[in-house]
Parts: C-alpha cells; structure tokens; sequence
C-alpha cells in the first residue's frame, strides 16, 4: 500500500485498506493497556482516525506516524498547501527498546535554548526518546547553579578555541560561551515531556572538570594556581581534588540537577580520569551513592567499572561492547554506544572534502547495519552520540547527525533485520525531503555541499 512502506521507524503490522483519509484528521485516542510500553495502534478511514496507546508516549509516536504518512509537507512549520492524504488501513506498532537516546554535547560548543529546543524536535520526528545532555566539560559550564555564580560567569566563558584538531598552539582568538538559566533547563524538559523525550543531565566528574575548577581553584589540585576555561580538545589531566569538601560541592551541585531534572536517571561521567587514584575512584562512588540515596540512578560511563563497591546503576558502553558484557555481568543496567559504530562527531566518509575529519569512520551503512550484540535483561537500549569539540553551529551539528542518526533512529526502535539496500532508497526518496522541510542541513548521500566544507582545517582520523 503506498505510504506504510514509508515510515521510518518501520512498524511492527500493516494491514492496508481500500480508500484515504483528508489531512489533518479527527483522531480519537482511546487506551489500550494490553499494547506493549510505547505502542499504539492506528485504524485510519475514510471518515477518520482511531489511535490506541498504551500510554502517553504511544500516543506521541502514533501522531508522528500519521504525519509520516501523510508526506513531507506535514513537516513544515506551517501549511502550504491543501488536499494532503492519509492511506487507510490499520498500523500497529512499539519500540525494540526503551531507552533509544542521543548525547548532545553543550559543553564543548554551546547551543542556545532555541537550539536545543530544535534539536528535541529532531529526536522526536524519529521517535528517539532520551536526550542525554552533557552539561560541563574542560572547556565549559553550561548549567546556572545559583548556589555557585562563579561555575557560569567563570566557567561558562573560554577565551579562544582549538581549530580543528592538531597538537600545536594555533587557536582562534575567539571568545566562547553561554549557559541555560534554571528556568532555560526547565522549559527544555517541559518541551521534551510533551514529546515524550526524557531530558537526562551529565555532570562530568572527576576528570573533564577543567571548567569547574577554573571557577573554583580550590576544587582542584592547586588551588593557588591561576586556572583557566581549556582551549584544546582531547582530554585535560586537571582532576577534581577528590576531598570531602569538593565531595560537598558536588553534592549541592546535583541536589541543583534533581530540582531541575525528573529524569529518574542522571550522569556523572566518570570517564577519562588520567592519573586517577583510589579517592577519585571513591569520590565517585559516594556521588552515585548519594544519587541513590534520593531516589535516582546514576549513569556513568564503562570506566566507572574499574571501581569498587558502585552500587547497582547504569553503564554508558562507549569503549567496546564487552564493556557492557561485563556492566551486565555485575548486575548494572546498560546502554550502548560504541565509538567505533554511533560517534556521530566521527567522520563519515574518505571524501576529500570532508570537513574536519575526525575520529574513525562510520558510514551511514556502518550506522544502519550496527547490530547490538549484548542479549541480557540488563540491556536498556542504544544511543548515539553527537559530541561537539568540531561542530561549533547548528548548521554543523545537522551535517554530523543528519542522516546517520535516521539510520540509528530505525536500528534502536524496528526490530528483525536491518537491510541496507532496502533502507536506502525509503531514505532517499521519502525521508530526505522530511529533513528538507524541517529544515534540516543534513550530508548529502553523495558528499558534502561546497558550504559544508572547511578547507584548510585539520582533522585525526583514525
């Protein structure tokens, strides 16, 4: 039936139906509590449309999928024409996964509100459901806590920036900045409820903190020494002082983040703690400790699991999957998202015109045929994740994402095999003109466009 083979993600049943329904379409919602998490069911008529849901969410995805179907026009801002359809006939559908999430890295490369409010969109328009925020990093603090101004009016600001990737001196002499007001972070989690995108805050401790320790030196190794918002890329081997007074900071810190953010789960990071010693590891524990110990779960990445005594919380598989093997193995619950498949940041061919080629290189058939190999009930799903340090607009985060994460968005939410020669040309003829009218800057499939270039840049591949 033309338009269900559309949909992307695809769905679980199809069964098409003589006839089309107007667009726009009275929808009445009705509660099916024997659909799965997420589900929903709809029967599409002549005189209208019935959606069944399980909850709240299905009925967001219930509404995408009508929007699908009725063609890329549906995905403007506004009508700009009359006489849009919608084929009849029956969809029923649900997640593979439950947790179908993106990193968003804000720290590296600030996004204003509206940018972020955009960006939730684009999540949503592929039924992902969890927005990870990485909120601070060496090179800046991006979340007000009024408790401590100086983390924004000191942290939130660098006064030049790495171009491209290399190892020597050069930078751009460009101040850079910004931060989300409390009620900024509020309303974006406002805004990603009501398209049921979960809004889960990263606080990055004890290593990539350079930002937080230029604000507050005494959080730091020297506190007599003169800090400052990093410039470079790469990771920083300033580590937070692990003592029980930067352990109390931290504290106020996230009882901030638990005012501010519902997410039942909330990051600490964790990661890339050069040099770090048994207290760095134990200042860890007690802040997972204390996530616990309010009701929450803390999200760490995989190298948390070198430290003992954790108590049982979510692991961030980034470094390979048997890292999640071994998450999983310990009783932590796990989320996927291995760096040599779902780094969007990463470059996406060998095109000599690729801008600022980094990282290792993930086709979008590397994306779309990317297999999760953990089979455990600890498994939560899959994220992709789109860090920033060489994408410093939005025009360059649409390039990096757009379309390998409409690849990842049908691998974390369609079951059963994942063909790249059937997905292709779903993509190229029905899912490319969506992104043109959201106005999504998206890689062409056959390079990039002369303006998406940065000649003279350098990048690191690997």
């Amino acid at each position: 039936m033309p338009g269900f083979d559309t949909l992307l993600p695809r769905p679980v049943s199809v069964a098409a139906a003589p006839g089309v329904c107007p667009w726009p379409a009275p929808v009445t919602v009705l509660q099916a509590p024997e659909l799965p998490a997420e589900g929903y069911r709809l029967t599409i008529t002549p005189g209208g449309v019935t959606l069944a849901v399980a909850d709240a969410a299905g009925e967001v995805y219930g509404r995408e999928t009508l929007r699908q179907l009725a063609g890329p026009d549906a995905f403007r801002a506004a009508s700009i024409r009359s006489g849009l359809t919608l084929p009849c006939g029956v969809v029923e559908d649900h997640p593979r996964f439950g947790w179908r999430g993106c990193l968003f890295d804000v720290a590296r490369h600030f996004r204003t509100k509206a940018e972020v409010l955009r960006f939730v969109d684009q999540l949503a328009a592929h039924k992902l459901n969890v927005l990870n925020l990485h909120l601070t990093d060496d090179q800046g603090w991006r979340i007000e806590v009024p408790r401590f101004p100086r983390l924004t009016s000191v942290g939130g600001w660098r006064h030049s920036s790495m171009v491209g990737r290399h190892d020597g001196p050069g930078r751009d002499g460009r101040p850079h900045g910004g931060f989300y007001t409390t009620d900024d972070l509020r309303e974006i989690v406002a805004y990603a409820a009501s398209r049921a995108v979960t809004v889960v805050p990263e606080i990055d401790v004890p290593g990539h903190a350079r930002a937080a320790i230029a604000a507050y030196p005494e959080l730091g190794p020297d506190p007599t020494a003169e800090w400052e918002v990093w410039t470079s890329w790469g990771i920083s081997t300033s580590l937070l002082d692990p003592s029980s007074s930067t352990l109390d900071f931290f504290r106020a810190v996230f009882d901030h983040v638990l005012d501010v953010f519902p997410s039942p789960v909330i990051g600490l990071g964790g990661d890339e703690v050069p040099g770090a010693t048994e207290a760095h590891g134990g200042f860890v524990r007690e802040l997972a400790e204390y996530l616990v110990s309010r009701g929450r779960r803390p999200l760490g990445w995989d190298e948390v699991l070198e430290i003992s005594g954790l108590p049982t919380m979510v692991v961030g598989a980034w470094q390979a999957e048997e890292r999640g093997s071994l998450a999983a193995s310990r009783g932590h619950d796990v989320v996927l998202c291995p760096e040599e498949r779902l780094y969007l940041d990463h470059r996406q061919s060998d095109h000599p015109d690729e801008p600022i080629p980094v990282g290792y290189l993930h086709t979008l058939e590397d994306v779309y045929t990317y297999e999760p190999a953990l089979d455990s009930p600890h498994l939560l799903g899959v994220q992709a994740q789109v860090w920033t340090e060489h994408l410093d607009t939005a025009r360059r985060v649409d390039y990096a994402a757009f379309p390998r994460l409409s690849a990842f968005a049908e691998v974390a939410w369609s079951s059963g095999p994942h063909d790249f020669t059937e997905f292709l040309p779903r993509l190229r003829e029905h899912h490319l003109p969506r992104l043109d009218a959201l106005g999504v800057e998206y890689r062409p499939l056959d390079g990039p466009h002369p303006w998406q270039t940065r000649p003279g840049v350098p990048g690191r591949p690997r």
